[in-house]
């Protein structure tokens, strides 16, 4: 650092300390929720055209900045306050928001008056248009959701319209055989909802009852016996008699809305209906309304400077029957070739369970077949009709395109942005599944609604999400809409102000509602800073993976991964994405040079293993399996997993159809490229066998997981010690082992790419062979890094193309100002071997030895509530520690939430001089924290593992060490609203250590 940032940095640490002393007495108030106040200046984004230059690291754009949801009580917003909150996440670092209508948490939606204030209405379009307002002047986007809350509706349709969403219901009964049933056509078993009016009947049929057929929740009928009786109906009566020959059953098919509404309505009046997501009508109502009511001509031009993107949450369309819209038996036959009402009684639902079954194998070939046309219905005329319309405005289609039983793979290849979400999300498989469709489709993001906790309420750390977050990245997000950001207040509610989801059914409800509300907001900009340079790096170029895993049903948001892939070839290094059939047909999917998408993912292998969807059997279509047979002869390598030779198509076949896949399959085992297995331990092998690697290696097996990308010649590395899913036992522990690193050219060097900071440096100890880098990787649980391979001198790096080590007795050996030097925690000699052969003796005089740092002087802002539920009180307490223990343990201190202020001197003597450093270790704390030594506040701490460089900043005497520790909530509200949050346990906070002053010598290698 030079004299001028040094002296810069010292000028903005004595202006903190000026603002902590200021608010440090009691009764001093911090206000975030009132209207008013003056908008910050705009801070212009600017997006590097290529990569590997500091600034491009150091400085990410706008475009790259995480977002927020932003929760709106409907339209009971003020438009000054509004702009306060686009300042508010603006000055934080966000690049955007995603504006939704959500009032999960009140009770009494009355007070929202939705006739005046509800979503669409003449008051929501013009708060709309000031947020878009104040976006445009600060530089970032507003996303809008496609309707109020979710699922998509719109008040101006009622739960009979042609466009609402529809369910088709059902009712039965069962005679004895040869007995005559006389009376009403069977009614729907479940009662219409509210709202529902009218309904349809559309089938009437018979079957005999097979209990060969039968499951333990499903009813066995005979498929041959079954019967069209509609004809037999006089008005709503009907007379039947059965054969004689068993148990019959009688059943009626009701077609009528589902009367479903958004999730905690009402936000309009009229009441919004969902709409009917797989026909025409249902999002042509949608577009029918936004233009009527809220696209006025301000509103349009100003998405033209602010807007981003029209988003969709995931499909929760809910009905106790079957999902239906009135096109459906036409497109069936259309597209799978047979009608699709003598198989009905397979696929009808009640209270969400299969009701009845034909033998097993005829009732997975109707269900998939079923499910594949609403899929295809659903992407022809929900999603690909929206996006259009999206982009007539200016604005991107972004979507969770799951819920349903749907390919949410071949959704994600039309989206413009598809979305997961770390909740919903039962592994990183999941988010596999989405990137898959992404990558094959040649687009670029990746997003997820990201850090949403059961029960975590004011509880949630910023660790606690980078935890969970480290790992979606690993398997392909790259953006990050953060789980969010609550509008200020709304009559009724208790400090610290509106909370969209908490309190949930009067208890703790979902995290979180992050802002000046919480004690960590004033440090949420360094953590932005290193979500920033995350997607920075993994927006970069093209997104590359070792194997496409073929699925045959395209469902996410399963948890169901890839058999040997997830479970063994993962912890190895390998990486996999899913694709399913509709992406074979993409103008991406060709071979070249023995790759699939070879300017895309580059998948060096494909493996396809039975459909856990349908009890793992061998299934294709046989247009898939031709593609396949044409990929292998172009050179791509195939691993098949089961008994392949009697594979059957996934759906009822055609005439001949089994027989001709049968045909393909046979040529597609015979190939040179394939290789078949039936031992899932076997894949790995037949990988081998095929001269297929992963692009990251490691010796044994490791919980290091890693992504890839190629931009600009440069071959990038995400690595991350995280886990497949949360729920995984034991905890990930430390690693440290090496790392085997492909690298696109012979030259080309490594660098480590400091997320937390934006700096990068040339790796001083690695060795070559040919195509690939190894060095060691060492990472504590959820720690990530990016390693960056690429020519001498990217970056701006001094070291250029000089010698590195291969090995040394050293710590550690890095590039210091472009010279090689040693690094090590105790006086020594040692031994580094160079690049080019040589051994280089350096020695190393007395280094100090560590120092805990035990006595401490301490100043807390203690945060309370004030006198209106957006103020707080900020109170003031000094201590002098001997110990580091949790503020729960000091007296006075025990439910204090707030801003911690550690200060501590440390006296250097001999032989603190040049040629020695520390590093500052500050062990276990809760919650964020921020260093300043000798009054410079350094750059910001990695808040997984708090580990420092500090040694720029000593000096031979007394030194000043700082630490700011800022906290959840979660303790003051257990005693200030104890009826929501008095059952929480007190969080540990504080800086709890053991903080240690580790020192180091240095000295240049020759």
């Amino acid at each position: 650092m030079s004299d001028a940032d040094a002296r810069d940095d010292h000028g903005f640490t004595r202006r903190l300390l000026l603002r902590t002393a200021a608010v440090a007495g009691a009764g001093t108030a911090l206000a975030w929720g009132a209207p008013g106040g003056t908008a910050a200046a705009a801070s212009p984004g600017t997006t590097a055209v290529r990569t590997g230059h500091t600034g491009w690291l150091a400085h990410p754009g706008r475009p790259v900045q995480p977002k927020f949801r932003w929760w709106w009580p409907d339209g009971l917003v003020d438009p000054r306050e509004i702009r306060r909150e686009v300042d508010q996440i603006a000055d934080a670092g966000f690049g955007g928001v995603e504006i939704a209508a959500v009032t999960h948490s009140l009770d009494d939606k009355k007070v929202l008056h939705v006739a005046e204030n509800g979503w669409g209405t003449p008051v929501w379009t013009a708060r709309v248009e000031a947020a878009l307002d104040q976006a445009a002047k600060r530089g970032i986007t507003v996303d809008l959701t496609v309707g109020p809350s979710w699922p998509t509706a719109v008040p101006s349709i009622t739960a009979d319209s042609e466009a609402a969403v529809k369910e088709l219901a059902h009712g039965s009964v069962q005679l004895a055989g040869g007995t005559t049933y006389t009376g009403p056509v069977p009614a729907p078993a479940a009662a219409a909802a509210p709202g529902v009016t009218r309904q349809k009947l559309v089938l009437v049929q018979a079957a005999r009852i097979d209990t060969a057929n039968s499951t333990r929740k499903e009813t066995g009928l005979s498929f041959s016996s079954a019967r069209d009786l509609t004809g037999q109906v006089t008005g709503r009566t009907i007379s039947w008699t059965a054969p004689p020959d068993g148990e019959w059953v009688l059943i009626a098919y009701w077609l009528r809305g589902s009367g479903q509404t958004p999730e905690s309505g009402p936000h309009t009046s009229p009441t919004a209906y969902v709409v009917d997501h797989f026909s025409d009508a249902g999002i042509q109502a949608v577009i029918d309304f936004w233009e009527a009511h809220i696209l006025t001509a301000p509103v349009r031009r100003l998405l033209k400077k602010a807007g981003g993107a029209l988003f969709e949450d995931s499909l929760e369309i809910e009905t106790d029957s079957l999902q239906w819209t009135s096109g459906l038996p036409a497109a069936f036959e259309k597209h799978r070739g047979y009608a699709l009402e003598p198989y009905l009684p397979a696929v009808i639902l009640s209270e969400s369970n299969q009701v009845f079954a034909f033998d097993a194998a005829l009732t997975r070939q109707v269900r998939h077949d079923f499910w594949d046309t609403v899929s295809q219905l659903f992407d022809d005329h929900h999603v690909t009709v929206l996006k259009k319309w999206a982009h007539s405005l200016g604005l991107k289609l972004r979507m969770q395109p799951y819920g349903l039983q749907t390919d949410a793979i071949a959704t994600a290849s039309i989206l413009d942005i598809p979305e997961g979400e770390s909740l919903g999300f039962k592994n990183l498989d999941d988010y596999r599944c989405l990137a898959g469709g992404r990558d094959m489709a040649g687009r670029t993001v990746l997003s997820c609604e990201s850090g949403a906790y059961t029960g975590g309420a004011y509880t949630t750390t910023w660790q606690k999400f980078l935890t969970t977050m480290g790992g979606a990245y690993a398997a392909g997000v790259n953006q990050t809409v953060v789980h969010g950001f609550s509008y200020a207040t709304v009559p009724g509610v208790t400090w610290p102000g509106y909370a969209a989801f908490t309190p949930y059914h009067g208890k703790v409800g979902y995290g979180e509602s992050w802002g000046p509300r919480q004690p960590t907001w004033q440090h949420t900009p360094d953590i932005s800073g290193y979500l920033s340079r995350v997607h920075q790096v993994l927006q970069s170029g093209t997104a590359r993976a070792d194997v496409a895993v073929f699925r045959q049903t395209g469902y996410t948001a399963t948890g169901i991964g890839a058999s040997w892939f997830t479970a063994s070839g993962v912890p190895l290094g390998w990486t996999h994405q899913f694709i399913s059939g509709p992406l074979l047909d993409l103008p991406n999917a060709t071979v070249s040079g023995g790759r699939l998408a070879p300017h895309g993912p580059a998948y060096q292998a494909l493996f396809i293993e039975g459909d856990f969807f349908s009890g793992s059997t061998c299934t294709l279509r046989v247009q898939d399996a031709q593609r396949l047979l044409d990929f292998t002869m172009d050179g791509l390598p195939l691993v098949m997993l089961g008994a392949w030779e009697t594979a059957t198509v996934p759906g009822v076949p055609a005439d001949g159809e089994n027989e001709q896949l049968r045909t393909v399959v046979d040529k597609l085992l015979a190939q040179p490229r394939v290789r078949r297995v039936q031992d899932i331990a076997d894949v790995g092998a037949a990988l081998a066998d095929l001269g297929v690697q992963p692009t990251v290696r490691y010796a044994t097996a490791s919980t290091l997981l890693n992504a890839h990308r190629v931009a600009d010649g440069v071959d990038y590395y995400y690595l991350c010690n995280g886990k497949h899913a949360e729920s995984v036992k034991p905890p990930v522990a430390p690693l440290d082992h090496e790392v085997t690193l492909r690298r696109t050219g012979p030259g080309d060097v490594p660098y480590l790419l400091d997320l937390w900071t934006g700096k990068a440096r040339r790796i001083g100890r690695y060795v070559e062979d040919g195509d690939s880098v190894r060095l060691r990787v060492t990472l504590q649980p959820a720690e990530t890094a990016v390693v960056a391979i690429g020519r001498p001198g990217l970056f701006g790096d001094r070291a250029g193309d000089r010698p590195h080590a291969v090995s040394s007795q050293a710590e550690s050996v890095e590039f210091v100002g472009g010279e090689l030097a040693v690094r090590h925690s105790a006086a020594c000699t040692v031994d580094t071997v160079l690049s080019q052969g040589r051994t280089v003796r350096t020695t190393i005089g007395e280094v100090p030895g560590p120092r805990v740092l035990s006595a401490w002087q301490l100043h807390v802002e203690d945060w309370r509530p004030g006198s209106v539920p957006t103020t707080t009180t900020v109170t003031g307490h000094d201590l002098k520690l001997g110990t580091l223990v949790p503020w729960s343990q000091l007296a006075g201190l025990e439910d204090v939430s707030g801003v911690g202020h550690y200060r501590t001197t440390v006296t250097l003597e001999r032989p603190w001089t040049g040629g020695y450093g520390a590093c500052l270790e500050l062990g276990t704390l809760n919650g964020t924290c921020r260093v300043t030594v000798n009054g410079s506040r350094l750059d910001p701490v990695d808040q997984i593992n708090p580990v420092v460089d500090v040694g720029p900043w000593l000096r031979r005497g007394d030194n000043t060490i700082e630490v700011e520790v800022a906290t959840t909530l979660a303790n003051r509200l257990r005693v200030s609203d104890p009826d929501v949050y008095g059952g929480l346990a007190r969080q540990q906070y504080g800086l709890t250590g053991p903080v240690r002053l580790v020192p180091y010598g240095q000295a240049r290698v020759g």
